[in-house]
């Protein structure tokens, strides 16, 4: 805490400015919309807003972007606002645009590759034979039943062939993604 006598100090000497420096974030040059961001690009921002899923970011353009909690650093995270404040600049690399949903995934771990999964080789969701086998490729527990184990009567529509409507959400997505590949 200044006293008195650490203000008048400062005071003495005229034109220079006791505070610390100001540091901005540099945005890049040419990139003013959403529609300017390209995968892979490396940019400047400024954490706007932390939450318990990652850190939101302006890098320049009219919507922020999102640092997923995964994508924060090399190292687990458990608590995003233990790696990032709000008003701290981060380098960060652009991972996906979706232009119609207004939505930027960025990364803190710039060797990341856009397109990629943000996981980690070993992490939980890893597949092989390792880790047992992959959603659908495990041992039948049916008993060789083609329409599933006996279920006594429980539940469905007892009509063969048919079942819930597709799941449209991010797993889904890339899953599909996976496949095609």
């Amino acid at each position: 805490m200044p006293t008195v006598r650490d203000i008048l100090k400062e005071l003495e000497k005229p034109g220079r400015d006791p505070r610390p420096e100001f540091k901005a974030a540099h945005f890049a040059e040419g990139v003013e919309d959403i529609k300017d961001l390209r995968e892979g690009m490396v940019l400047e921002g400024v954490v706007s807003n932390v939450a318990a899923f990652g850190a939101f970011v302006d890098i320049g353009v009219h919507q922020d972007g999102l640092i997923h909690i995964s994508a924060l650093s090399d190292t687990f995270v458990k608590d995003p606002r233990d790696v990032v404040k709000a008003g701290d600049i981060v380098k960060v690399k652009v991972l996906e645009v979706d232009v119609p949903r207004k939505r930027i995934a960025l990364t803190r771990r710039l060797d990341d590759v856009p397109g990629q999964s943000t996981s980690r080789p070993g992490a939980r969701d890893a597949r092989g034979p390792a880790n047992g086998p992959a959603p659908g490729q495990g041992a039948r527990r049916d008993n060789g039943n083609p329409r599933g184990p006996a279920r006594g009567g429980q539940g469905g529509n007892g009509r063969p062939g048919t079942s819930a409507a597709p799941a449209n959400n991010a797993l889904a997505e890339a899953f599909a993604r996976a496949k095609r590949s």
